[in-house]
């Protein structure tokens, strides 16, 4: 006789199989049909007139969804919740702990607000294809003028607010707006951010000059307005009519975004209209498990492509409440504030980036700060933005007894490529895994002729083409970069530019950039999966590893530990440990010997480690700090162990 627990086991081990099998057929389905697959899910919105052609592959690879039908993201994604009787219901819940602040916005309001300030926008002269640059803070307000832009056909870029005054120029210079939508400051953790100065001086250096400026006034700093082009945002929208909603073509833009970390000439990811609403909505309902009415939190930033699909436009699209965040997972004020947020707003799928988890870890490691908070309310954890190792995710699963989900996309992407679809086929969670490619995505590792490998082979991961609707169509004016870029190394499939492998269940595993592979003595060997064996030891929060050069091996592997906080472990004993960790684990051809505790590593506001950064100073290059380091210092942090380990060069 099997114990309760035992045929629970059974059940549930039943079930998965089941559900991978479903995962499967849905997989298979939508890549044998396409257009019967997408025509189906493009039901789940309203059209002016839906499309007859539901895929377009007349020019590839520039390939085209839903190319003859007509319809509007803003009013699929507020006005139909309105008109149909939900005009009441919580659209935005705003929490700002960094200025004690916290309030609901209703469907009825947003309209309200929206409509009021794309009529301001029409009559300043901005209507369909006009670009408008949105350099703002994480306000409700960037959500209206996104919002606003796609009401009327402009197409919105936003700029993560903050950026450094040249890059914003760059952008500008590229975007060529009529409008910049702007703020006073945003408002991190160490004090008030001023952001008019640095949209001034960005407009200074700028050859392209916009005619108009809408800038709102926060009461922490207050701005100087330029006569003649700087406008009040309040006092702007007390007279602005109201505008309908555009008829506007599936493939017209909808926006353009600058990927992270760009130089020289910035990279425009171009989104349309209808396939990122079709693939959004679609989303929501299969991998977040999320319907009209429920709470749907995204702790990410509008700057971000997490924050346009999951903040923006996903949530609205299929009519749930949004939950909009200013502040950090750690310091404001304490390591619990994320969990409390989820309590209070009744939030039932959480999308968070692995680090913020693992910021959380490392303050509060035994999870203190769970003590007495219901999450009840709490059905799925999303992690996604950089690659989650086991332990995070295992530490997260652990302490939430909730399932924790790794999933995998792209700013290109704009939504998940491989993820678990919680929301109709749930299958087994494998740490380290984002699980099975999703439906639309046909997923392959080759090697560098292009061939695919066996499983469980490392190789480079790529998407055969046509590319499911909601990804990029193209580069923003660029479309001969944007095959050099993707398309031309593997003729009919899209370059990821990540490394990885698939195992024999068909699980995807994302180990690294495919410039993170390092070569010892000609093993081919995944920066990745060395991080991976580093976090399992007890004492470290996180890890950064990269491949630096070696005269008899050509290179071998360099890790930098953030060690948990409270931790007193030798630098001595830790060395000798992970060492021998990592020779347990990945074995003797890994050359491991180079090691050393850090107090923070180089990141993107979006917490990407800055590998490659550090792989330049490493080996004495010349680097440009990205514009979208988080912290410079971090950067002398790394020389300076570096240095001690005798590799980059001291600075005189």
């Amino acid at each position: 006789m099997l114990t309760e627990q035992q045929n629970a086991s059974v059940a549930q081990a039943t079930n998965q199989k089941q559900n991978q099998q479903k995962h499967q057929a849905l997989h298979q389905a939508s890549l044998l049909n396409k257009a019967e697959f997408w025509g189906e899910a493009a039901k789940a919105l309203d059209w002016i007139k839906p499309a007859k052609t539901v895929l377009d592959e007349s020019q590839a690879p520039f390939y085209h969804w839903f190319a003859d039908g007509e319809m509007n993201t803003c009013y699929n994604a507020v006005d139909r919740h309105v008109l149909a009787g939900r005009g009441d219901q919580v659209a935005i819940q705003y929490v700002s702990p960094v200025t004690d602040t916290e309030y609901g916005i209703s469907y009825a309001e947003l309209q309200a607000q929206v409509s009021r300030l794309a009529g301001f926008m029409q009559s300043i002269g901005i209507g369909k294809g006009d670009r408008v640059v949105i350099y703002m803070p994480m306000v409700p307000e960037t959500a209206f003028a996104m919002l606003a832009c796609a009401r009327i056909g402009a197409i919105h870029s936003v700029v993560f607010g903050g950026f450094a005054a040249n890059e914003l120029a760059t952008r500008i210079n590229d975007a060529k707006p009529k409008l910049v939508l702007s703020a006073s400051c945003g408002i991190e953790p160490s004090g008030v951010i001023p952001y008019k100065p640095l949209l001034d001086k960005a407009l200074a250096q700028a050859v392209h000059q916009v005619d108009h400026c809408l800038i709102l006034n926060r009461s922490q700093y207050h701005a100087d307005l330029l006569e003649g082009r700087d406008l009040d945002w309040q006092a702007a929208l007390v007279t602005a009519p109201w505008a309908d909603c555009a008829a506007l073509k599936a493939t017209d833009p909808l926006y353009v975004l600058y990927t992270s970390g760009t130089t020289g000439q910035p990279k425009g990811v171009v989104r349309d209209n209808g396939g990122h609403a079709v693939a959004l909505a679609w989303s929501m309902q299969h991998i977040y498990d999320i319907q009209a009415g429920d709470v749907f939190w995204a702790a990410s930033d509008v700057g971000w492509v997490v924050g346009h699909s999951y903040i923006v436009y996903g949530p609205l699209l299929v009519g749930a409440t949004t939950l909009m965040y200013e502040g950090k997972p750690v310091g404001t004020p304490d390591p619990g504030a994320f969990w409390r947020t989820i309590a209070k707003y009744k939030v039932k799928s959480f999308f968070t980036a692995p680090t913020a988890i693992r910021a959380i870890k490392r303050e509060d490691p035994d999870g203190e700060y769970l003590q007495g908070v219901d999450l009840a309310c709490l059905k799925n954890v999303f992690l996604a933005g950089e690659r989650c190792d086991p332990d995070t995710l295992v530490w997260a699963h652990t302490k939430l007894a909730k399932p924790v989900i790794d999933h995998w996309w792209q700013t290109e992407t704009g939504w998940p490529v491989a993820a678990n679809l919680m929301g109709t086929a749930p299958v087994a969670i494998k740490p380290g895994s984002p699980a099975l490619p999703v439906p639309g995505y046909a997923v392959e590792v080759v090697d560098e002729l292009g061939e695919q490998v066996a499983p469980n082979t490392s190789g480079n991961v790529v998407i055969k083409l046509p590319l499911p609707p909601g990804t990029l169509t193209t580069l923003w004016q660029n479309n001969q970069r944007y095959q050099d870029s993707y398309l031309s190394m593997y003729p009919g499939y899209y370059l990821t530019g990540d490394a990885g492998y698939t195992d024999e269940d068909g699980y995807l595993y994302i180990m690294s950039r495919i410039d993170d592979i390092i070569n010892v003595a000609g093993h081919r060997l995944s920066t990745g999966r060395f991080e991976e064996v580093l976090c399992q030891h007890p004492d470290v929060a996180e890890a950064a590893v990269i491949g630096v050069d070696d005269q008899l091996k050509g290179q071998v592997p360099l890790g930098l530990v953030v060690l948990k906080k409270g931790v007193t472990i030798s630098d001595e004993e830790l060395h000798k440990q992970l060492i021998t960790l990592v020779r347990q684990e990945i074995g003797p051809v890994a050359s491991f010997r180079l090691v050393s505790a850090i107090q923070k590593l180089p990141k993107t506001r979006s917490g990407k480690i800055l590998r490659g950064t550090m792989r330049k100073i490493a080996d004495n290059q010349q680097y440009t700090a990205p514009a979208t380091i988080e912290d410079p210092q971090t950067l002398e942090l790394v020389r300076t162990a570096l240095t001690r380990m005798g590799y980059a060069d001291a600075l005189v």
